[in-house]
């Protein structure tokens, strides 16, 4: 059968292309499975990368500490600051902020979320602000950050996509990587019926062949190996995500950088702003059909802080996946396998977990069909669940200045999410999945944040008198804020612990290669 892989034991690993994505995989092949095979990655250095800001979430700690990496050294290497959540500016409607943090909000009861007391609370005068009972949240808005013992404080990075990249390369190099650099002018596959088989080699523009046995495509949106050459289809979710353009830009710093990244929704889309140590990562993603690249250029120039690094550039997408992200001898990770757009900063969340999966499901006596179906299937489940939460953002809005946002609320949107809204809408609960990367309080703060209101909630918070739900939410309240005083200033803490060199003067600007956020 065309489709069912030789069984021949594999010995030689190739990786195709560098940036965050080449670079993340190199370094957990590395780490994890280095002895039993020859890891070999090909870049090209005229490709270059974005490099702009990059924001990322909390599960960044896992492949951490795989890789065993000291957090102070990264910060250092990567101009890093820290991440509290998102605050999602003029989403609910124009003028109107919510904030969806890292963490726990309240003590919930096994019968029902905190946010049920809470709605309780509201009703009868007892509670205040949703954000009042997270310690995160609280302390994002206040600028203050530090380390606490035992995870007390749940956070990501804001970093420099580009030195990122750099780091995890010398990291891979010293446990034996091997970087080829070079074009890829060919790649060779076995004949097979119906179709090109097993991808055998790469020719580079230098001559040079690189055989190998198994290949991580790290090509970004080209897709060069499981896109173009075994030619796998990609699956639009256009219908859904309307925005299909990016423009990205640096600037230097002004003011001490919030840990949190910001979102700000416009008429057609929305702009990001990541503070790192020194620069600032901007940029907007937008819909072409409802703003051209001149307005949104105009707008994000507008409304950055701080000198022009350097010109921005547009990058054209299309959010999606493709139809399977392991064919044959290829698994595609990062943007070579999907796109969707950075609004909750989960690409690089996408290219680990791609790489965690390979590594769980990695072939022991040759490649087994069932092994890739299996890694398609659960590729395939994260990535639509992510795709939904970003769908409810737009679609759960009370905006109705611009055909944009009109066109956002009133689209169909998949089934499995419509049950999670309407199923909030009735009763505040959460339908839970396992394995879902935004956990119950993710979606909470979300949904109330873009101003879903529920009619109902759980009776067993009727259970509480007034004097006690009063001093249930009372102590939570007065335990965040008393938390919170005693953290230092964001800025400060950073000076204290992990201050970066100031970067060199900003060299010329590589080549695009499309791997945004």
């Amino acid at each position: 059968d065309a489709m069912n892989p030789t069984a021949s034991p594999i010995r030689r690993l190739v990786i195709v292309g560098g940036g965050t994505a080449g670079w993340m995989v190199a370094a957990g092949l590395a780490k994890c499975l280095g002895r039993q095979y020859e890891i070999r990655l090909v870049e090209s250095e005229e490709i270059g990368t974005v490099g702009v800001g990059e924001a990322t979430i909390p599960t960044l700690h896992f492949l951490h500490e795989i890789l065993d990496l000291d957090e102070k050294e990264f910060i250092q290497a990567t101009q890093a600051t820290f991440k509290l959540g998102i605050r999602f500016e003029n989403w609910r409607d124009v003028d109107q902020h919510y904030f969806h943090s890292f963490g726990h909000t309240g003590k919930g009861h096994w019968t029902a979320g905190f946010h049920h007391f809470w709605l309780e609370g509201r009703k009868r005068g007892l509670a205040s602000d949703y954000g009042d009972y997270c310690l995160e949240l609280r302390a994002a808005l206040d600028n203050r950050f530090a380390l606490l013992p035992d995870g007390g404080l749940n956070y990501a990075y804001h970093f420099d996509a580009t030195l990122y990249g750099q780091y995890l390369r010398r990291f891979s190099e010293g446990l034996g990587v091997q970087r080829l650099e070079g074009k890829i002018v060919q790649v060779h596959t076995q004949g097979g019926e119906g179709g090109p088989g097993d991808i055998t080699g790469l020719t580079l523009d230098s001559g040079v062949r690189v055989d190998g046995d198994f290949f991580i495509d790290c090509t970004g949106m080209r897709s060069l190996l499981l896109g173009q050459t075994l030619g796998v289809g990609y699956e639009s979710w256009s219908q859904w995500l309307p925005c299909d353009s990016a423009l990205a830009v640096q600037t230097a710093s002004v003011g001490e950088p919030v840990p949190y990244t910001r979102s700000i929704a416009h008429p057609w889309g929305w702009q990001w702003r990541i503070p790192l140590q020194h620069r600032v990562g901007n940029g907007v993603v937008f819909s072409s059909r409802h703003v051209s690249e001149d307005e949104a250029k105009a707008a994000l120039l507008a409304n950055v802080q701080g000198e022009v690094l350097r010109e921005p550039r547009v990058i054209k997408f299309t959010p999606g996946q493709r139809d399977v992200v392991w064919r044959r001898n290829v698994v595609a990770i990062g943007l070579a396998s999907g796109f969707l757009e950075p609004l909750e900063s989960t690409s690089i969340h996408l290219i680990q977990k791609g790489l965690t999966r390979l590594i769980e499901l990695f072939p022991a006596e040759g490649i087994c069909q069932t092994d890739i179906d299996e890694y398609n299937r659960q590729a395939r489940e994260s990535i639509e669940h992510i795709r939904d939460f970003i769908i409810l953002h737009y679609h759960v809005t009370q905006r109705s200045d611009s055909a944009f946002w009109r066109q956002c609320r009133d689209m169909d949107v998949p089934a499995f999410l419509q049950h999670r809204i309407q199923l909030f809408r009735d009763s505040a609960r959460f339908a839970p999945v396992a394995g879902d990367l935004f956990a119950e309080n993710s979606w909470v703060q979300v949904m109330l944040g873009q101003g879903l209101q529920p009619r109902s909630h759980h009776p067993i918070t009727r259970q509480m008198d007034n004097p006690a739900l009063g001093d249930f939410l009372g102590g939570i309240r007065k335990d965040v804020a008393r938390a919170v005083m005693k953290l230092p200033r964001h800025q400060q803490f950073i000076q204290q612990f992990c201050p970066a060199p100031r970067p060199a003067a900003a060299a010329e600007p590589p080549v695009l290669r499309l791997n945004p956020q």
